[in-house]
């Protein structure tokens, strides 16, 4: 029997409405200011008390909180209502993804003067992207503006709306070597064109600044990026697919949210984390080696009236879920995967693994996590590179250096990482809020490394 008439392999309506609200928050998520922005106004919806870093943080059992760093990372927590009275103590249930993707950012002087009366942009790499997939697609421009409001310089977030730039090819008839290897030349090639003389770079500016209800004279500074505005779509003869820019790592950011929103947690401290900078190395103020994870644990610990001696107990029981994207198997390329240890759209949740612990699985955190999943009967898959090829790393282990705690690395299976615009599977959308409601849900317990239960 085909694919295509195997109902069971075909999304659900409820499957495809989940996969939808994904797509929405892609839509709201152009820069990891805004997807920030996205999942703080989610946690207000949902009744979550905003506490500032430099306020006094004061909760109670029973409460569900948040706090931001930089605009751009965030952590939620709920606090069971029985935390105080477990006799076992505190622990936490995390699960961590990150805000930020593959772009290229402008640079603070960004206008630069083309041939032919073009006004270009010049820009700098973030991350490590597939730069080919950036030229002839319609481009917007998103991020933060810092702005003086009175006394005051305020952040704002600012997204173009529509196109407004592209990065135009060179023809084949000028570059016959073109399909034998394009390797652009950054400083060069990969300068966006922002007009061809109907604007000059103050025209630009007041552009950007009309786009975020300010004058460009108050403008001092901004974090600029190149956005795709290709639309996120949901395609396929069986709509099995969603294909959108960001969904490494957004997909994660947002079913680890919808599974942390979903369940309520038994007795645990249940929290959610959603880091920036994972993609340049997470070694920022705001990124997974930043003291914000261990800063926000300490002070919870500390709010319900405990001490540090509780704090590193409470971390000996915990366990951390990394979410970011898995490599699924390519059609065309089966010979660049591990023959055992592969996974695929649409087949579930994937666990990653690797001996050089670039990801933090090992066997008690795997045990840990595929127990959950078999409890909850929701569908996992495993994920190793080939053993002669390297691996890329994620914010797991890099967040352990601060807050150290058992881990597992989990992903969806997603196609063309880093591209500009990516492709997984529809199931996966809700596969993956199963698996990490179930394991929010879960009274995950942990004994040192010797044993866990799960109630």
């Amino acid at each position: 029997m085909s694919v295509l008439n195997d109902m069971a392999l075909n999304p659900s309506e409820k499957e495809v409405a989940e996969a939808e609200g994904l797509l929405a928050f892609i839509e709201e998520s152009s820069t990891a200011f805004h997807a920030a922005a996205a999942v703080c106004a989610r946690l207000d919806a949902s009744g979550f008390t905003y506490l500032p870093e430099g306020d006094a943080w004061h909760m109670i059992p029973g409460g569900s909180y948040y706090t931001c760093r930089n605009g751009s990372s965030v952590i939620a927590w709920c606090i069971a209502e029985n935390a105080l009275e477990d006799t076992r103590g505190l622990h936490f249930q995390i699960a961590a993804a990150h805000s930020d993707s593959p772009t290229f950012r402008l640079k603070s002087s960004a206008v630069v003067e083309g041939a032919g009366g073009a006004l270009c942009l010049d820009v700098e790499p973030y991350g490590g992207m597939i730069d080919y997939t950036w030229f002839d697609r319609p481009l917007g421009i998103a991020g933060r503006l810092l702005v003086r409001s009175g006394s005051r310089v305020e952040s704002k977030l600012v997204k173009m709306e529509g196109p407004v730039a592209l990065i135009p090819s060179l023809a084949v008839h000028l570059n016959r070597g073109v399909n034998d290897g394009f390797a652009p030349d950054r400083a060069r090639d990969v300068r966006p064109v922002v007009t061809a003389g109907a604007l000059d770079a103050h025209g630009l500016m007041g552009a950007l600044a009309a786009s975020a209800g300010v004058s460009a004279q108050d403008i001092v500074a901004s974090d600029l990026y190149l956005v795709n505005v290709d639309a996120p779509r949901i395609w396929g003869a069986a709509r099995e697919f969603v294909s959108a820019p960001r969904l490494d790592d957004l997909m994660c950011a947002y079913t680890a949210l919808e599974g942390f929103l979903g369940a309520s947690a038994p007795s645990s401290i249940n929290v959610y984390a959603l880091f920036d900078n994972e993609e340049v190395g997470s070694n920022t103020k705001q990124g997974a080696m930043s003291t914000l994870l261990k800063d926000t644990l300490q002070r919870i610990v500390t709010a319900l009236d405990g001490d540090d001696e509780a704090y590193r107990r409470a971390l000996s029981r915990s366990m951390l879920v990394s979410c970011d994207n898995a490599h699924a198997v390519h059609p065309n390329r089966p010979d660049k995967y591990d023959e055992l240890n592969r996974c695929r759209v649409n087949g579930g949740i994937v666990i990653k693994e690797a001996a050089n612990q670039h990801y933090c699985t090992d066997a008690f955190s795997r045990a840990i996590f595929t127990e959950v999943c078999e409890r909850a009967g929701v569908p996992y898959q495993t994920f190793a590179n080939r053993s002669d090829m390297a691996g890329g790393s994620t914010l797991g282990n890099l967040s352990n250096i601060q807050a150290s705690m058992h881990g597992v690395d989990v992903g969806c299976a997603q196609w063309a990482m880093h591209a500009t615009y990516e492709t997984a599977g529809v199931r996966d959308v809700s596969l993956a809020r199963r698996a990490l409601e179930a394991f929010f849900a879960a009274d995950v317990r942990i004994d040192g490394a010797l044993a866990f239960e799960i109630a």
